[in-house]
């Protein structure tokens, strides 16, 4: 199996858990309806992304490259996304189909847009927020091209003849 993917799998999952527990966390709070809440969201995705791309540098770091390192931060994130997707989307239309009706009532006026507008939001909210973070991870995690940050680049020996 693809070395990024199985990091990417291994952090995504740890991600889709932690946000569905945090939603059933306010959900026991009757915090759930709070849109504005949904920003610890980006929270957890920041951290799962963060850790995917430090530990596969840190298990590859020979190999790793500014690609490597891109595409294990977007696999994260979209399997993340994918999954809390899928779980909202069963909640919303099986488990509380009012919840929907609660939170668009806040938004629109007209309340019939249904949950299918939800689940698009949430979709291109995971999907943005992964292209921003890995973006900005990787500016981090890059390996630098200059002189004085790579060690293997220095001559040593021109030193000690000085």
């Amino acid at each position: 199996m693809n070395r990024s993917l199985t990091v990417s799998l291994k952090y995504g999952l740890f991600i889709t858990a932690s946000l569905i527990a945090y939603f059933l966390i306010l959900k026991l709070f009757d915090l759930h309806n709070n849109a504005w809440l949904r920003m610890g969201n980006g929270l957890f995705m920041a951290a799962g992304i963060y850790f995917s791309i430090k530990y596969y540098k840190f298990k590859f770091n020979s190999e790793f490259t500014y690609v490597d390192g891109f595409k294990t931060g977007l696999l994260t994130g979209f399997i993340a996304t994918g999954f809390f997707v899928v779980f909202m989307a069963i909640y919303m239309f099986h488990l509380d189909p009012t919840f929907p009706d609660t939170i668009l009532r806040t938004w629109f006026d007209d309340t019939n847009q249904g949950a299918g507008i939800l689940i698009i939001i949430i979709l291109m909210e995971g999907l943005a927020s992964t292209a921003v973070l890995t973006l900005m991870f990787m500016q981090i995690f890059k390996k630098s091209q200059q002189v004085g940050q790579q060690e293997h680049l220095i001559d040593h020996n021109s030193k000690k003849s000085l």
